[in-house]
């Protein structure tokens, strides 16, 4: 058992929509990630995802509605639900989703990563 730093952690990677695993728990992979732009249309079938913002902001679109999540605010995004993160200028995020999730979903594009790195 350790501590994590989670600013050291973000300062460690600058690439944008590929999640990091920094921790694992009850099957679940706790993930950073960075935004910037707009990434895929996408759903996963058979989990949940939570997106914690950690520094910055932006906004989850749905395909009936927008939701802006701000600095300090999660949402919980429910399997099969399509979904697409925009962000206008980068931001930092955790992400709670269970273990193997592609980033992705249901939809292979150019943004699909089948296996998140560990970053130590």
């Amino acid at each position: 058992m350790h501590t994590i730093n989670i600013a050291e952690k973000l300062g460690s990677f600058t690439d944008h929509w590929s999640p990091k695993i920094i921790a694992e728990l009850n099957g679940q992979e706790v993930k950073l990630a960075k935004f910037q732009g707009a990434f895929d249309w996408h759903s996963h079938t058979d989990a949940d995802e939570l997106f914690y913002v950690l520094d910055g902001a932006f906004t989850m679109e749905f395909r009936d509605r927008v939701v802006n999540v701000p600095q300090g605010h999660m949402i919980v995004v429910p399997k099969g639900v399509e979904h697409r993160p925009v962000a206008k200028e980068e931001c930092s995020v955790m992400l709670f989703e269970p273990k193997g999730v592609v980033n992705t979903g249901d939809n292979e594009s150019s943004e699909h990563t089948t296996d998140a790195e560990w970053i130590a």
